[in-house]
């Protein structure tokens, strides 16, 4: 088992690494792509998707999602729901600890200067996307705790990640790479807070029995 784990781990690694490299490389490209095709219908509803996909919306969907399972008396799901919402706080620190330690300008920002610049102005926080770290956390777990249901919601976070990149906010390495970030941050949780507990209250019944 010890091997499966590293060797899926380090196929992870190696596919995240490819992904930040081939993001990197095709930024100019996907940007200049975007602003060549755009639309004022389409750049409304990608606004849209942007203002209602920030972390405060996820926050309303974990706490309601959470105080239904607890009022349901469902402590499997309670766990779930309370690690997406662990797994998104701490993605969104990461981020923002990153974005004022690498400044990058966003695309819509006119300058010279692709990466430094002012630590604490919003217009250099491109590095990494905020939106996309927090969503991808958050539906990250739920996609290892139940496979089925978490796959199902993955185009949201990628949908937002389109988002953020349509109206100008970020480039393609800003929203592939917080995405990695929440997968991380999903997967840390997931191993130690929400597989450590269950296995815990499956130990405590088997002693039980």
């Amino acid at each position: 088992m010890k091997r499966a784990a590293i060797f899926y781990c380090l196929i992870g690694i190696a596919i995240a690494a490819i992904a930040i490299g081939a993001a990197f490389y095709l930024d100019d490209t996907v940007w200049h792509f975007i602003m060549q095709h755009q639309n004022r219908a389409v750049r409304s509803f990608m606004h849209n998707v942007s203002r209602f996909g920030d972390w405060p919306s996820h926050v309303a969907l974990g706490l309601l999602l959470l105080g239904i399972a607890w009022w349901r008396g469902s402590k499997k799901w309670t766990r779930i729901f309370l690690s997406m919402l662990l797994a998104m706080a701490i993605a969104g620190i990461a981020g923002q600890v990153i974005k004022r330690t690498f400044p990058r300008a966003r695309p819509s920002v006119k300058s010279e200067l692709r990466w430094g610049g002012p630590r604490f102005s919003t217009k250099y926080h491109s590095f990494p996307s905020g939106h996309v770290a927090a969503s991808m956390a958050f539906f990250g777990v739920l996609m290892f705790a139940r496979r089925r249901i978490g796959l199902t919601c993955l185009p949201i976070p990628i949908l937002i990640g389109f988002s953020r990149m349509y109206i100008g906010a970020h480039y393609l390495s800003d929203v592939v790479c917080a995405a990695a970030l929440g997968i991380l941050c999903a997967l840390v949780v997931t191993h130690f807070f929400l597989r450590k507990s269950s296995n815990r209250q499956s130990s405590t019944s088997t002693r039980a029995t």
